[in-house]
């Protein structure tokens, strides 16, 4: 779309020639304010406006009135809720709500809350303490009359929140205007179009040094500001776009407060961007729930976001080691041929994932081993069991044309009906398959189906499943809760990857899924990868981007694809680049995760130049597992994810909140992978004293060093003096040799060296 410069069209998506049935009605001062069994009540009217570029009230349209709530929980969390219509929101006085992207920490209570007018038309709302927790003024604005030649601003809505009580304030964006015609942001308002209400948009203030990060995997810059964003799960084809595989409607700030939009419809999100003066929030639905969130750092304000939806649990010690993969191993027999090389060579790893071709025919999923190049499944999986070997397998939630299943699936309904079909709207981007529909995770029966048919393989010993796609679904079915396909689109992963995960925890004991999409709640489903990037630079480095923020949305563990899914500019035959196959894995090590994935081979030996470098640093991973256990089992209680941002530990140095290619592993190690093929990087290091961990050379923070030098086969990373780091002593071929009462400790004293490995 062009852009106007009119709020009403860049925004709000009305149509620039004024000629469709849309209406804006924008909130004016509350009528009543009260104190209720369950918070604050403000009764809000809405004031339609004229149909036309500048906003001005429509005078001869009645205002209606709805109610706003406010209700204060344990832990700093404010929450805001307006319902608009009778749609699906619990009644608006309801607490804790069980949906899919709520899980309410038990410590969560509602704290009573009370209102009073010290002043007529200011109304302060204190805690049981007396804090002050929000604050509406309703007052006249004050005026030092000079000229009418323009029209006096229009009512609004005046309200400020204090997350924690009397300090940092959240304020609505009430005069976010140039002349009162010509708004670029809005407190409170709605939207009509023909007759009904579809959609709501809420506004706050911010500053103009303010930075903010989430929202979700953006393969972009740390500072979101600037930015707008559609809250629209799709294929996001790489990892160097706008298209994204996993929104979260929750953004952080550098003032220190996160705000999380109770909601899975399609939504728009600015950060400063429209208006640099405020942040902006568009739900296609008729209500607006969001919880304003009080921290003092950042991991307090994630830990708080996790307090209600929900915190990942521990992962197993196997999942922590190397994966081995490729699009695709086809016979029993090559897989065989792998792991025997892998053990033979004494390459550690632990599993061993079999992609698209395991079936019997590429792509077409049946939930069966082909019969031909696998004739012995059972005896397949056992073997590879015993010699240490996981199996992971890769399947997706549609049904194809051709599969066997398809009958069973359609006379039951376990995909979700298509009486008007019109489009495909799901696939594969490699493949001309037609999936004839989306399994219907919000009817139990197909629920129950799916997990027979992943009960099945996990009886043989599978240990994972790969939840792959999810972020699309056939947008012309109807599914079997009632809700629209755009109400289920951003949603439809979590219950997708919760089926999978659920019976694979059911059978194995561990609950694992290998999933690339996700939205608000799915960390309770771990673990997530960051989809099909370029084996490229700007592919490694887009990844990284990708996982901090998503780390910043609540998401304990993240894995990628090493060295990059796809090659360049031959999609599937370009060659990769034995360097940006040392420094991927280099990267990998220091992540919770670490598959080797793509469309060509991506055994080390297949690049022999590198090979023996690549197995050093394999070997490096294993010596730190007990140090990456440890850590794992401290994020799934905390804030914290294992991959993180500078500025979990920094947020008061400005420089953080713009670096995105250094990140903290767990807390001890500060990485700073090489993305270039010169052989150098600037390295950032915050104020203090540090530690190179490979040369045990000392450097001083608070400054950049520019083009440090780091030979292919050397990566800088930095602990502190003094730091105590849980160590492997041996070197293994897979976790089934560990036995990590036997860890060491690494200590960076005054004789530390450099780990010499």
């Amino acid at each position: 779309m062009k852009q106007t410069n009119y709020h009403l069209f860049d925004f709000l998506d009305f149509d620039p020639d004024l000629q469709k049935n849309e209406e804006l009605w924008t909130a004016c001062r509350p009528t009543r304010v009260v104190a209720t069994g369950h918070g604050i009540e403000f009764t809000v009217p809405f004031q339609k406006q004229l149909c036309q570029n500048d906003m001005a009230a429509d005078a001869d349209v009645p205002r209606v009135e709805h109610r706003l709530l406010l209700r204060l929980y344990s832990n700093d969390v404010l929450r805001l809720t307006i319902k608009l219509d009778d749609s699906r929101l619990a009644a608006l006085t309801g607490d804790m709500e069980n949906d899919e992207m709520l899980q309410f920490d038990p410590s969560l209570h509602v704290e009573p809350l009370a209102v009073t007018e010290p002043e007529k038309g200011l109304f302060i709302v204190a805690d049981a303490i007396g804090r002050t927790r929000a604050r509406l003024d309703i007052r006249e604005p004050q005026l030092d009359p000079w000229s009418d030649l323009l029209p006096p601003p229009q009512e609004t809505l005046d309200l400020t929140l204090y997350p924690e009580g009397n300090g940092k304030a959240v304020r609505l964006s009430a005069y976010d205007h140039f002349s009162p015609p010509r708004y670029d942001a809005l407190p409170l308002a709605f939207v009509k179009r023909n007759g009904a209400i579809q959609g709501t948009t809420l506004s706050v203030e911010c500053a103009a040094d303010e930075c903010f990060v989430g929202s979700g995997e953006r393969f972009t810059k740390m500072d979101l500001s600037g930015r707008t964003f559609q809250l629209k799960n799709q294929d996001g084809q790489g990892v160097n776009n706008r298209r994204c595989y996993k929104n979260v409607p929750f953004y952080m700030s550098s003032r220190l407060y996160g705000m999380f939009y109770h909601t899975s419809a399609y939504s728009k999100m600015s950060l400063a961007d429209h208006s640099t003066r405020s942040t902006q929030f568009l739900a296609e639905e008729p209500q607006m729930d969001i919880f304003v969130i009080g921290g003092e750092s950042p991991e307090r304000i994630q830990y708080h976001y996790r307090q209600l939806t929900g915190f990942s649990p521990m992962l197993p010690l196997w999942s922590f080691g190397i994966w081995m993969s490729r699009m695709s191993y086809f016979s029993a027999d090559e897989v065989n041929q792998i792991c025997d090389r892998l053990r033979r060579e004494h390459y550690p790893c632990d599993v061993i994932h079999l992609d698209t071709g395991w079936f019997k025919t590429d792509w077409l999923c049946e939930w069966k081993f082909n019969e031909e190049r696998f004739p012995d499944p059972r005896g397949f999986v056992q073997r590879l069991l015993a010699d240490g070997f996981r199996v992971s397998l890769w399947q997706l939630p549609y049904v194809a044309e051709a599969a066997e299943q398809l009958a069973e699936a359609v006379e039951h309904n376990y995909i979700a009906p298509r009486p008007n079909r019109k489009s495909n709207g799901s696939g594969s981007n490699f493949s001309t398959l037609d999936y004839a529909g989306t399994i219907d995770f919000t009817n139990p029966e197909a629920v129950k189906w799916y997990q027979g048919l992943l009960r099945d393989l996990l009886q043989l010993g599978v240990t994972c499943i790969k939840t792959d796609f999810g972020e699309n679904i056939h947008m012309d079915a109807h599914y079997a809760d009632g809700r629209t396909p755009e109400q289920l689109n951003n949603i439809y992963s979590i219950l997708y990857q919760r089926s999978a995960f659920d019976v694979t925890r059911d059978v194995t004991g561990d609950g694992i899924v290998w999933g690339r999409s996700a939205w608000a709640g799915g960390q309770r489903y771990p673990l997530h990868w960051g989809g099909d990037s370029a084996h490229s630079w700007d592919g490694m480095a887009g990844s990284l981007k990708g996982g901090l923020h998503f780390g910043l949305s609540g998401f304990s563990f993240w894995s990628h694809d090493v060295p990059g899914f796809h090659s360049l500019p031959n999609f599937m035959n370009s060659p990769l680049h034995d360097d940006i196959y040392v420094r991927w894995t280099q990267f990998g090590v220091f992540t919770s995760h670490m598959r080797y994935h793509g469309t060509c081979k991506r055994e080390p030996w297949e690049y022999p130049a590198i090979a023996p470098i690549v197995k050093r640093w394999w070997r490096l991973r294993y010596r730190l597992l007990p140090y990456i256990i440890g850590q794992a089992e401290k994020c799934t209680v905390t804030g914290y994810p294992m991959v993180r941002a500078l500025l979990f530990h920094h947020p008061d140095d400005p420089t953080v909140w713009h670096i995105d290619d250094e990140y903290y592993f767990g807390d001890t190690f500060l990485v700073c992978p090489v993305m270039n093929s010169d052989n150098c990087r600037d390295i950032y290091l915050p104020e203090g004293e540090w530690v190179h961990l490979f040369t045990g050379g000392h450097w001083q923070g608070g400054r950049w060093y520019k083009r440090v030098s780091v030979p292919l086969a050397e990566m800088p990373v930095f602990v502190r003096p003094g730091s105590v780091i849980p160590y492997y002593p041996d070197d293994v071929d897979c976790t089934d040799q560990m036995d990590l009462s036997r860890s060491e400790s690494l200590r960076i004293d005054t004789e530390f060296r450099g780990l010499n490995f």
